[in-house]
């Protein structure tokens, strides 16, 4: 079954609809942006009877039900038609024709420079019909109707009454539909250039008046995700459309503002939910989308259990999902029953987050993790807490990351690690497929060396979580304010020294020779072997550390005193090896897998 009717309409049956309200805009879509240029530029392709290119129309009245409002200048009553159609595609191009062909009001463009103005739009009827480029026939005078020059002292053309256009033979393009009145008043004042006027009306004005506009029609039963999708091919020179700006147009068209729910509003006194989760530095990135996939995976998932329990198999079975098409679903109803609980659990995954040494949205592996452990904790709530459910979400979370399956598409793996986990918790079900699929390959740690990877910056909060002390403060640094000790991940043994002593670049900027050190710390390892500047750092009078107290230091980091003390790189970088792969084995409680995989699936360049 076609989804879509083709055809034509006359410009100004469309342009007629459009001031009577019978076309207006869902209100997802961007305002007019339209400048100077681009409006003349349109006015001369139609009057050569160019082809401008087809609009896409969305009858009303189907599943896509959005918050309209009229094209700008257009001012409705409330004994105006009801709109019929809105407009997906040709928005700026319907806006800019019926601004300046439909309505008497200055249409308020901008100049190619971005510099706001208002203007009326003329034909000077000498030049379109003496050869001039069409182009330079069309006069843009300012909102009073007068054309101006030395910055605004002189007036260059006086438009500003009915006569004067008629006298200097200029003719107002708020008249190009229906000119009886202008017409008129030109017989009266000027007949001797009538006939010159008829001349312009046939060669320029017809053209507007049977300009045929190829329309694309969508039906009704077009469905939100479809509109969505179509919206975003079309408008390939704009915003990309998100789910949430169509959800919000969703629930407009019911009295509900989630752009305020969201974002907040002094005006309406409306607090912002995106401040309140912010309160938390970890939950910075947190987008409006991550907040919805969190409500429609728990409203899925409800529903997938009723419908399992009334005996439905199949496809007749909901399907857990943070799908868009299962967003565009999401009722007002529901995101309003779930949204309070959804935003308690961003919270309380802050707090897991804190637990696992990650605190700031630089350290987080992934973002896409947030909205299933969000999902996962809004059920929990506080028994999270307890050591045995814990160490179960500790478990899948080092397991998504240290197997780097969040990075891409991933809404079919959080919708069923929500289901899978929850199971696993509460009914002792089998484990999460992430737990499953989550493999190491111990020669992954020789190529890691990017700290934008997921597998990068979750080794160094493991180390970090272990009790990791820094080499000048000797405390534990996830006991230590981060602005107060500036850390960061710095070389062990230190790039100068490994290139003297010719180690590869490949293989000294691997995570294996790097670890969480402080700002102090790094100016005084310098370029210098570790030997040297283990007995600097061990000799200066803010630290005094015995050997055995610095062996003590540099094993919490999994280094090899042994190796450092006698710059031995090679025992060290095995050594060390070895003991983050325990590491990891601990966090994912699986054995990292032997030999080596396929670069191609994780979700860094690995770039030095």
């Amino acid at each position: 079954m076609s989804t879509f009717d083709s055809t034509k309409r006359l410009l100004p049956d469309i342009l007629s609809d459009i001031v009577k309200g019978k076309i207006q805009l869902p209100d997802f879509q961007r305002g007019w942006v339209w400048d100077d240029d681009h409006i003349r530029s349109l006015l001369v392709s139609i009057a050569r009877s160019f082809p401008v290119g087809a609009v896409m129309l969305l009858e009303t009245g189907g599943e896509a039900k959005f918050q309209l409002r009229p094209i700008e200048g257009v001012g409705l009553t409330p004994q105006d038609s009801e709109a019929e159609l809105l407009i997906l595609d040709g928005q700026q191009r319907l806006t800019t024709l019926t601004q300046v062909l439909a309505l008497k009001s200055s249409v308020k463009t901008r100049t190619e420079k971005g510099k706001p103005i208002e203007r009326h739009y003329y034909w000077d009827i000498s030049k379109a019909l003496d050869g001039t480029p069409l182009e330079d026939a069309i006069v843009a005078v300012e909102a009073d109707h007068r054309l101006r020059t030395n910055f605004g002292k002189e007036i260059k053309l006086d438009l500003s009454s009915t006569e004067l256009e008629c006298e200097q033979l200029h003719f107002p393009c708020d008249q190009t539909l229906k000119s009886d009145a202008w017409e008129s008043a030109l017989i009266k004042i000027s007949p001797e250039k009538f006939m010159t006027y008829m001349k312009f009306r046939e060669s320029v004005l017809d053209a507007f008046r049977n300009y045929q506009l190829p329309v694309i029609q969508l039906h009704k039963s077009t469905s939100k995700e479809a509109v969505c999708l179509v919206f975003e091919k079309v408008n390939t020179g704009g915003v990309p459309l998100n789910v949430f700006e169509l959800v919000t147009a969703t629930y407009a068209a019911d009295g509900y503002n989630l752009r305020d729910d969201w974002y907040g509003s002094a005006a309406r006194k409306v607090s912002s939910r995106q401040e309140r989760l912010r309160k938390e530095p970890v939950l910075e990135q947190v987008e409006t989308t991550d907040f919805l996939q969190a409500i429609t995976m728990l409203q899925t998932l409800e529903l997938r259990k009723a419908d399992l329990a009334t005996g439905k198999t199949g496809k007749q079975v909901t399907p857990a999902s943070a799908k868009r098409a299962s967003i565009l679903m999401l009722e007002l109803g529901d995101y309003k029953k779930w949204a309070g609980r959804v935003e308690r659990g961003f919270l309380l995954a802050a707090k897991f987050l804190r637990k696992e040494q990650i605190r700031d949205p630089r350290e987080l592996p992934y973002r896409t993790q947030l909205a299933p452990l969000a999902a996962v904790l809004a059920l929990l709530e506080e028994r999270w807490l307890e050591p045995v459910i814990q160490g179960k979400l500790s478990r899948w979370y080092w397991c998504g990351v240290l197997g780097e399956l969040y990075g891409g598409a991933v809404e079919t793996r959080i919708a069923n690690d929500v289901e899978e986990l929850l199971q696993w918790i509460l009914d002792d079900g089998p484990e999460p497929r992430t737990i499953r699929d989550a493999s190491f390959s111990p020669d992954r740690l020789d190529r890691i060396t990017s700290r934008l990877s997921a597998a990068y910056k979750g080794i160094n909060m493991l180390v970090l979580r272990e009790g990791a002390a820094d080499f000048f403060w000797k405390a534990q640094i996830k006991e230590l304010e981060q602005e107060e000790i500036n850390l960061d991940i710095h070389h062990i043994f230190p790039q100068i020294w490994c290139e003297n002593a010719g180690i590869k670049r490949a293989t000294y900027n691997a995570i294996v020779n790097k670890t969480p050190i402080s700002y102090k710390a790094n100016r005084m390892i310098g370029g210098s072997s570790p030997s040297s500047y283990l007995r600097r750092l061990q000799d200066h009078k803010q630290v005094q550390l015995s050997d055995i107290a610095m062996n003590e230091l540099l094993s919490s980091h999994c280094i090899d005193p042994a190796a450092m003390r006698s710059d031995n790189f090679n025992s060290f970088y095995q050594a060390r090896k070895k003991s983050l792969l325990a590491l990891i084995e601990r966090a994912m409680g699986k054995s990292p897998v032997q030999g080596s995989v396929d670069e191609s699936e994780f979700d860094d360049a690995e770039a030095a």
